[in-house]
């Protein structure tokens, strides 16, 4: 069969199987479809399905097609990560910057600690940090994937539970977007490369000059031809991002945060992250669950993966409860935000995998980090609903 044959035979299983077990299954509540697909990635990996058929495996997933696929990945999460910054809103972050400042520093600073702790645990054992790696970038990297939110898996998680355009869901959305910048900002540090440093600081002059440019030229041109003008805008700082070794997905984000969310119709927004997400996303699972591998050891995968979790979720929890006794707010209400925050599908698999990419982890430690993801975002909605029942009761009763 020809190269172009096997790529659509990958593309039928990549849209057809996750969508499949999505709907006759029934798993939205505890596994929106987001979440099957990353899990059907990892199953079609080395890990699961390259070792119980090792030749079908190889035969699908040969050099030309995972190149082709991971093309299309790229771009894919590069337009995810760029709609993620034009949807930050920071002004209704600094008009309750108090609150959200205590709120967005302990959950991120907590689960941080705590994942950090864990890494250093790893350090005493061989396989877990990666070539290229010092061990304060491991202990750093680790530290901040326990402390990640996803804040576009977060938005689809408080619609569903119908809380989004509520003053809890905005509120929420405050502490996630300033937690966002947080992380992408301790990345750009962790892969500051000290020989390139020049090159590195050249850029992010370049691009400073170049932003105030861009933002001068989107507020004077038709609305329809800001959207060509923004893509021309994110391959360009994706490119001068990976050229000074910050990686393009750092310039992915940087691109679209220092865009306005206003210049765009927010219907049109909406409908532009849903069909990325429906369209090519479920390329960039599959691309991620090729990476998975377990050589050390399924145990010792499972293991630290179960270590990972326990640190990330009571990270939040413990984060946010601290917020809520310091805020005074409402009993139950840290539980329910902890929990809500520590979803972490999508942004946390997007920033394990430039970690991997830089060396900084090796496959098994990505493996855990990917299994850690994909259970704190199945466990969220399951802990949430009971807790957002309670709450609103106990409001109908105060009334």
């Amino acid at each position: 069969m020809s190269t172009s044959e096997i790529f659509l035979i990958a593309m039928l299983i990549i849209f057809s199987l996750p969508y499949l077990v999505w709907r006759l299954g029934r798993t939205d509540y505890f596994a929106p479809l987001v979440v099957v697909q990353i899990i059907t990635g990892i199953v079609l990996g080395p890990g699961v399905l390259g070792a119980m058929f090792p030749d079908y495996y190889k035969f699908v997933f040969n050099g030309p097609v995972i190149q082709s696929l991971n093309g299309v990945a790229q771009w894919a999460v590069m337009m995810f990560v760029w709609i993620a910054g034009i949807e930050l809103d920071l002004r209704k972050a600094w008009e309750h910057r108090r609150e959200s400042g205590i709120t967005a520093g302990l959950a991120l600073g907590v689960p941080l600690v705590f994942g950090a702790a864990a890494a250093l645990a790893l350090l005493s054992y061989p396989g877990w940090i990666g070539a290229k790696a010092t061990h304060w970038q491991f202990v750093l990297g680790i530290g901040m994937s326990c402390a990640v939110t996803a804040l576009p898996i977060l938005i689809l998680l408080m619609e569903k539970l119908q809380i989004l355009r509520q003053p809890i869901g905005q509120r929420i959305l405050r502490y996630a977007s300033l937690d966002d910048i947080a992380i992408w900002g301790v990345l750009a540090l962790i892969l500051m490369d000290w020989g390139r440093v020049g090159k590195q600081a050249g850029f992010l002059v370049v691009f400073a000059v170049s932003a105030a440019a861009f933002r001068w030229l989107m507020v004077r041109v038709p609305e329809r031809d800001r959207w060509y003008a923004g893509l021309i805008w994110l391959a360009a700082c994706g490119l001068g991002a990976d050229w000074c070794g910050l990686h393009y997905m750092v310039g992915a984000f940087i691109a679209g945060a220092v865009m306005d969310g206003e210049w765009f119709d927010q219907e049109q927004m909406d409908w532009l992250r849903h069909n990325v997400l429906l369209v090519v996303m479920p390329v960039f699972f599959l691309s991620t669950g090729l990476r998975t591998n377990w050589q050390v050891g399924g145990t010792a995968v499972f293991l630290v993966a179960a270590v990972l979790l326990v640190a990330s979720v009571a990270g939040k929890l413990i984060g946010l409860g601290m917020a809520g006794r310091l805020l005074k707010w409402q009993p139950g209400e840290g539980s329910l935000i902890g929990w809500l925050l520590q979803t972490k599908a999508l942004i946390m698999i997007i920033f394990a995998n430039v970690l991997l990419d830089k060396a900084i982890i090796t496959n098994e430690t990505f493996t855990a980090l990917l299994v850690m993801a994909v259970a704190s975002t199945m466990l969220t909605v399951p802990a949430v609903t009971p807790k957002l029942r309670r709450m609103q009761e106990i409001v109908f009763r105060s009334r």
